[in-house]
């Protein structure tokens, strides 16, 4: 197969020369910069690229830490996990104030958020997830359902697709009392109707906890109007929180006065330096919290919800179908006989894709080697994550050609 390279790479530059979001690339660190070694990273659904702005957040935050010391605690640090959650609740998740919190890691707010949704469906036997759903969420509620003694219904999806609602349908019954679902799928990068099995869940009076982690930052969301019970989320991916940094948890206001938590800490009891005996949680999402809240962890996410909110979150939903698209259309022109195992359709689909050959385990490490970072998947998928803000047309054509030169095209 004969391409010409030169016209490939002029009609990635016709499209970069059209983004409306072209200017955000270069707010990111390494984005344009000759000196790197990467030349074309697609892993911004696994970590994003840090903003220059997250450099001078940390950089005060020490030096805050450094100036004020304990004081530092009454002057904003106490608060900062509401205050970033109403940010990240405004701006990504269509949630009002006093809903979010940010705080520990996605495994830990999943097992806080399925233990507390499950003590308020009491007498209710069953916990629906899907067998292709992220490990965490699987791992973690097998542990759940071994603690109350409860069983698991399982959702049997295609690992290229994910949860459609007449499956949700079929497993949600007058037994279930929590479901636990991904709005974007980790592998196939599938976008589940949030909306209409949430209402589905609800008319069997079951409650619905949805794992935000693929789709947070490049999907729009709507908790709110969605009637959502519960959601988590990772930081680290579109929202450029950094390696490690603290998840988010949303419970719905109509919850939060019965909502009990299991991880019983002092920062989340209704006067934490009281000191006294006994636990009574805090008023609203306060109870979420248990311990001392990570700050370093939290700060450099700031920018990017800032970005976000100037560029719009349509606008950046629309760059991320116009990447995606463009990806498998550069699939299906360089890579014959490589499988395209995600949603063509852009309604179905979220912010990335896989592609499935048989070489690519050995693939992706020689990819690094030469600074082009997707990742894979097991068994042979290979997931190609751009990240709206920060990825170029051209920059996807150059993981793309080098795809397809190792695989020897």
């Amino acid at each position: 197969m004969t391409v010409d390279v030169h016209e490939l790479q002029q009609a990635a530059a016709t499209r970069d020369a059209a983004d409306p979001l072209r200017e955000y690339r270069s707010l990111f660190h390494g984005a344009d910069d000759p000196a790197s070694d990467v030349v074309s990273y697609l892993d911004g659904n696994s970590l994003g690229r840090p903003t220059i702005a997250a450099t001078e957040a940390i950089t005060a935050a020490v030096a805050q830490w450094s100036g004020r010391l304990i004081r530092g605690w009454d002057e904003q640090w106490m608060e900062l996990p509401l205050t970033i959650g109403d940010r990240i609740g405004s701006v990504v998740l269509g949630a009002a104030a006093g809903q979010t919190t940010v705080g520990d890691s996605t495994t830990v707010l999943l097992y806080k958020l399925a233990r507390g949704a499950l003590a308020m469906r009491p007498g209710r036997t069953e916990i629906v997830l899907d067998t292709d759903n992220f490990p965490t969420d699987r791992y973690v509620l097998e542990g759940v359902a071994n603690e109350l003694g409860l069983d698991l219904r399982w959702i049997t999806v295609d690992p290229a697709s994910g949860v459609e609602l007449d499956a949700a349908r079929e497993a949600i019954t007058e037994r279930t009392a929590l479901v636990v679902l991904s709005h974007v799928a980790y592998r196939s990068g599938y976008l589940a109707d949030a909306e209409a099995i949430t209402r589905v869940a609800h008319d069997a009076g079951a409650l619905v906890l949805w794992d935000l982690c693929h789709s947070v930052g490049s999907v729009p969301i709507e908790l709110d109007s969605w009637n959502v019970d519960f959601a988590v989320g990772c930081t680290y991916k579109y929202l450029n929180g950094g390696p490690g940094s603290p998840a988010f948890a949303y419970v719905a206001a109509e919850h939060l006065d019965v909502f009990r938590q299991p991880i019983q800490g002092w920062m989340g009891r209704r006067d934490p330096f009281e000191m006294g005996p006994g636990y009574v949680p805090a008023e609203g999402i306060r109870r979420v919290v248990s311990g001392t809240p990570a700050i370093l962890g939290m700060v450099a996410m700031q920018s990017t919800i800032d970005l976000i909110e100037r560029a719009g979150i349509g606008a950046v939903r629309e760059k991320s179908v116009l990447l995606t698209e463009y990806l498998i259309d550069l699939t299906g022109e360089l890579l014959p006989g490589v499988r395209i195992a995600s949603p063509v359709g852009a309604e179905r689909r979220g912010g990335h894709i896989t592609l499935d050959h048989p070489a690519f385990r050995d693939v992706t490490q020689r990819l690094w080697a030469r600074g082009v970072i997707p990742d894979f998947r097991a068994p042979q998928g290979l997931r190609l994550g751009p990240s709206p803000l920060s990825t170029s047309f051209a920059e996807a054509l150059v993981g793309v050609r080098a795809i397809a030169e190792e695989l020897g095209r």
